[in-house]
């Protein structure tokens, strides 16, 4: 059995519109890309990077696309994202624009990536934010942390013992 290897793009959808996230879903961005490929490389790119492309995960509220195709045709899909100038969902057009953030061989490594990059962002804000701002943002974070661990130890106890314990380490 032979194993086809994917490159994973994570890109950001950039807009000064904020209904433009909103309205993303991820049949249109699949669409998108692939009309942007067809547009540019011509049919040879449309059949060559239509064999396992896929949106493997959108966030609408952050803009965050994760996109995926075969390793040897990842930098034709890569080369088209900069011609995508806009977004059209349900009769209305948006200018936009895909930033590529990284390209990587599995998802833990663009998850693992994207917390970095979050990570980054937040720090930025940070500096640029008064005290009050900051001090709110720093209880919304500890409080979500606080959140995950509840949920954690309550996955752990409704697992039902030493197999949920193993599996979460």
């Amino acid at each position: 059995m032979v194993r086809f290897k994917h490159r994973y793009l994570l890109c950001e959808v950039v807009s000064d519109d904020p209904r433009c996230r909103l309205s993303l879903d991820d049949r249109v961005l699949g669409g998108l890309v692939r009309d942007t490929i067809v547009r540019v490389h011509g049919t040879f790119g449309a059949a060559a990077c239509s064999i396992g492309f896929a949106v493997r995960y959108l966030n609408a509220y952050t803009g965050i696309a994760l996109l995926r195709c075969r390793k040897e045709f990842y930098q034709l899909v890569w080369s088209a994202l900069p011609f995508i100038t806009y977004l059209e969902n349900k009769g209305h057009r948006y200018p936009c624009f895909l930033n590529t953030l990284h390209v990587g061989g599995t998802i833990r490594t663009c998850q693992k990536f994207l917390i970095q990059y979050n990570r980054r962002q937040l720090l930025i804000l940070l500096q640029n934010c008064t005290d009050e701002e900051r001090e709110a943002i720093q209880k919304s974070v500890t409080r979500s942390c606080l959140l995950e661990e509840e949920s954690g130890e309550e996955d752990l106890s409704d697992g039902g013992g030493e197999d949920a314990a193993e599996a979460m380490e």
